[in-house]
């Protein structure tokens, strides 16, 4: 890690390193005969334009295989409207190379720079242009190295020749809201889809997404600070309203298509694909209300689909990464909620039981699968939030262990694995930063340490987390509390509360690492008891926690913050006369619903970017949960912030970013009217220009300040 700026506060190193993933290695592969590892990262912690690099797994040199200023010839980069709204759906803040793909060995590297095509061969460091209509997005090799193909802002899938020698169109859309080759924003914000095509073994032909969003209703972001500019024209599906029209297409490399057929009507979302060599391409399909799925097998030489799999759940089905896919030798390989255990599926058998939450498939060999897990319903965990990766044979009777550190229950660990090589990434409570390693398989199967450690030239934050992990209440809620730095009980008494939770689906705030706790400890040295509780509905901890919620955000998010904080004061010195929360996002609706729904536990609230009207919210998400409006229009009443404004009976302060596309700053206008309508006095905090990801660090180091300076007024301190 390399130092900071002396002069550095901590809210603008915060953000101007991104969390301190500035200069960290990041978007790890590794050639299948384990020859190199290729990766991301830039040239310091202050610098946020990513190079390609590769590692030599023979010796461990590290060398730049594409430098985007050289590249670019030190100009500035220019990202199309498009190209920013990707990168937004998938939080993406950094600059340079933000994504590669890799031909069938590893030895090139196709990706976008200013929307234009470069690629890289890793042998030899040559990265050159190559000739491409764009501005282009999400370019991919072909796997034997000859083709790349590539998706552009004019909705067409073109293919161009790495030596050079051409560039033509595959596909062109047929009309004026059609695109091919780009996932559609419900996939790349909700299903964790960013991909919109897919190269077959052998390099012959593509499966296609067809987008056509004409049904999907439109908005307009408008810029209030800028009245001379047109608002910006989104298309929308708001919960209950239509969605994408997609299909998916077979294209050969000269034009043939063929369309892929499945039920669409019943099952219109298209999750996952899958397309492994010498396997059947593998498609995972949903239903709308995502109570029931399918597992297809495509029959190339038709566009035909074998249903080979269906699942129901009463309350949700997951879309996992990694899933489904195939072992080599032919057995499906999925994660399953069958019977209250989220467990890793090889062929017709459960290979994991019920001490372990399955959460990703890392990658699947001939002898085994690795696999992400946590504590399945954490009843024996001595402490909460810790993720390992795991590697186990396709039979379920050998388990082994990845971790840096040794320790894979008390960290947090992410892998790829390749060719006998696993890069492995471990975060810890007590060290800043992650560690990355290389290791190589020996022939018993025994993993040793024995390649690199890759570099990281993040920056050392200026303050140091100290998180005290407790599992609270009879539920048993993964918690974390911070207290000041330096504090002590005799001296300084029961201090002030400060709940900090983001206490929705897919957001764990209470992790075995130190780097995600940092903002929490800034708080918590601004003089507060800081605590985060990850109640019902947050990952991690079995299906039924999950799916608790259902059809109820309103209640079982905001008991287990109450549960939590009372549990945690019979231990940690916290003033229950003095508590304020504060949250972004699902953390703003729960901190806003906090002071509306339990004025007696909660005295001040910071909300931001809240979801006020689920109604106004997008429909994968907010149908997965909480139901069609149509059909539940009661559910969506008893979850929405606006119906509880006349109780608001404590400080508010409500922050949104007025660009926002994601949760639209309609939400907190109704909110705010609901509010005035009722008489209750509240604050607004527009930003203009920003939208749902985190702000410049200007923006930041005041809007942290505010923050504190508003809960500590409104307690009195």
């Amino acid at each position: 890690m390399t130092s900071h700026t002396p002069a550095d506060t901590f809210p603008r190193q915060y953000a101007r390193t991104l969390r301190y993933t500035v200069g960290a290695p990041r978007s790890f592969s590794v050639a299948p005969d384990g020859s190199r590892v290729v990766f991301l990262r830039s040239r310091s912690g202050s610098d946020r334009a990513n190079l390609l690099w590769t590692l030599d797994t023979a010796t461990g040199e590290e060398r730049i295989a594409a430098d985007p200023a050289v590249l670019l010839g030190g100009g500035e980069e220019d990202l199309s409207p498009a190209e920013r709204a990707r990168r937004e759906r998938s939080r993406e803040g950094s600059a340079g190379i933000v994504g590669y793909a890799l031909d069938a060995e590893g030895r090139q590297a196709a990706f976008a720079l200013s929307g234009r095509l470069f690629t890289a061969d890793l042998l030899t460091g040559d990265a050159r242009e190559l000739p491409a209509q764009g501005p282009l997005l999400d370019p991919r090799i072909s796997p034997d190295g000859a083709h790349v193909a590539y998706a552009n802002t004019a909705g067409e899938l073109r293919l161009t020749r790495t030596d050079g020698s051409g560039d033509r169109t595959l596909a062109e859309p047929d009309g004026p809201n059609v695109t091919w080759g780009q996932a559609e924003f419900i996939a790349q914000e909700e299903i964790d889809r960013d991909r919109g095509f897919w190269w077959s073994p052998d390099g012959e032909r593509l499966l296609v997404e067809r987008a056509d969003d004409s049904p999907v209703r439109r908005w307009w972001i408008a810029d209030p600070a800028n009245p001379d500019r047109e608002p910006a024209e989104v298309a929308y599906p708001a919960a209950g309203t239509p969605n994408a029209e997609v299909g998916l297409w077979l294209i050969d490399l000269q034009g043939g298509r063929t369309e892929v057929s499945w039920d669409h009507e019943a099952f219109p979302y298209l999750a996952r694909v899958h397309w492994s060599k010498g396997g059947v391409p593998l498609l995972l399909v949903q239903s709308r209300d995502q109570r029931a799925q399918r597992v297809l097998g495509l029959d190339v030489a038709t566009g035909g689909t074998e249903v080979l799999l269906e699942e129901r759940d009463e309350a949700w089905l997951e879309a996992f990464p990694g899933v489904p896919a195939w072992t080599p030798d032919g057995k499906l390989v999925r994660i399953s909620d069958e019977g209250g255990v989220r467990a890793l599926v090889v062929g017709d058998q459960a290979v994991t039981g019920a001490d372990l939450h399955v959460r990703s498939v890392v990658a699947v060999t001939e002898r085994e699968v690795f696999f992400s897990a946590s504590g399945g319903a954490g009843e024996t965990d001595p402490e909460p939030g810790w993720i390992a990766v795991g590697r186990i044979s396709h039979d379920g009777k050998q388990l082994s262990w990845e971790s840096a550190n040794g320790r894979p229950f008390t960290s947090v660990t992410s892998a790829v694995h390749a060719g006998g090589i696993t890069v492995r990434a471990t975060a810890e409570p007590d060290l800043p930063g992650t560690l990355v390693q290389v290791a190589r398989d020996l022939p018993e199967g025994v993993v040793v340490d024995d390649v690199a450690t890759v570099a990281s030239y993040a920056e050392t934050p200026v303050i140091t987390a100290r998180p005290v992990f407790r599992f609270a209440g009879e539920r048993r809620i993964p918690s974390a509390v911070f207290l000041p730095t330096g504090y002590d009980r005799e001296r300084d008494g029961l201090l002030p509360v400060l709940m900090d939770p983001y206490g929705g689906p897919h957001g764990q705030r209470v992790v075995q690492a130190h780097n995600p706790h940092l903002n929490s400890q800034w708080f918590a040295d601004q003089g507060f008891a800081v605590v985060v509780a990850d109640g019902r509905g947050t990952p991690g901890r079995g299906p039924a926690w999950e799916k608790s919620i259902a059809f109820d955000f309103a209640g079982a998010t905001l008991d287990d913050q109450v549960e939590a904080l009372r549990a945690l004061a019979e231990e940690f010195p916290l003033d229950l006369g003095r508590v304020a929360i504060r949250g972004w996002s699902y953390g703003g609706y729960l901190s806003a619903l906090a002071v509306l729904r339990r004025p007696d536990v909660f005295h001040a609230a910071v909300a931001g970017a809240p979801v006020a009207e689920w109604a106004l919210y997008d429909t994968h998400y907010t149908e997965r949960y909480l139901g069609h409006p149509a059909e539940r229009p009661e559910v969506y009443e008893a979850n929405s912030l606006t119906g509880y404004a006349a109780g608001l009976e404590r400080p508010l302060m409500i922050i949104h970013g007025l660009a926002d596309d994601n949760v639209v700053a309609a939400h907190t206008l109704r909110l705010s009217s609901a509010l005035l309508a009722a008489g209750r006095p509240h604050t607004v905090l527009p930003l203009s220009g920003v939208t749902h990801m985190t702000p410049q660090e200007e923006v930041a180091e005041n809007l942290l300040l505010l923050q504190v300076d508003f809960v500590k007024r409104s307690l009195g301190l």
